[in-house]
């Protein structure tokens, strides 16, 4: 059984109103986990916010540490559902980030969220969350692989659409490329490649290239 802690920062009371259905989503979220893959242990922080939550959603989450998930939410707008599929999500970054390969480059960063994507729908089945859903632009996958094993990378601009790429076309080019990979490689699944290399998944990305520009090889930077 996993050992879990969940922490409230509350002294305002925000988060009063909705404590018991917090609490029944995260048991929710552990106990659909439990059937899939072993979960470390893990603190789990809740606040609540208005601002800089997922506009349709209401509510945020990160894995910003080993063993640490951190959810901001709007209380008035509090969906059990929608929180549980985020902590899903969360979970499979703490198992990844806690296994040999977590890695730091944008090469681990699409993959890493590939794979967490793809561990929500094995979980929970449904359709793509709409980040996932995102088609990667023309052109996205031959920047990736430039970029591929870059520690400088801007999350905010490959993730969040803060700079010259689409909101968002991280999240989907890393969608597209694991659901790539568990095509060409039957029986494997978001849990058997939690501990996978990032590097494992760059010949899909080349591929992906190769499909853009028939074939040419784009230069990786350092």
């Amino acid at each position: 059984m996993t050992v879990w802690n969940i922490h409230f920062l509350n002294a305002r009371d925000d988060l009063t109103g909705v404590l018991p259905e917090i609490r029944a989503a995260a048991r929710d979220a552990v106990a659909q986990v439990a059937d899939h893959a072993e979960l470390p242990r893990f603190d789990l922080v809740l606040r609540a916010q208005v601002e800089g939550v997922i506009p349709d959603w209401g509510l945020r989450g990160a894995a910003p540490a080993p063993g640490v998930i951190e959810i901001v939410l709007t209380p008035a707008r509090f969906d059990p559902d929608l929180m549980v599929r985020t902590l899903v999500r969360e979970f499979h970054h703490l198992i990844r980030r806690d296994g040999p390969n977590p890695g730091r480059s944008l090469g681990d960063a699409l993959v890493g969220a590939g794979l967490a994507g793809h561990f929500v729908l094995q979980v929970l089945g449904g359709k793509p969350d709409p980040w996932d859903a995102t088609a990667p632009a023309s052109g996205l996958a031959r920047r990736a692989i430039k970029e591929w094993s870059r520690l400088d990378f801007s999350h905010d601009d490959w993730f969040l659409g803060k700079g010259d790429i689409r909101k968002w076309s991280g999240y989907g080019l890393g969608h597209k490329l694991v659901a790539e990979f568990m095509t060409r490689n039957p029986g494997e699944n978001a849990v058997t490649l939690a501990h996978r290399k990032a590097d494992d998944f760059r010949a899909i990305v080349r591929q992906m290239v190769d499909g853009e520009n028939g074939g040419a090889e784009p230069p990786e930077k350092d």
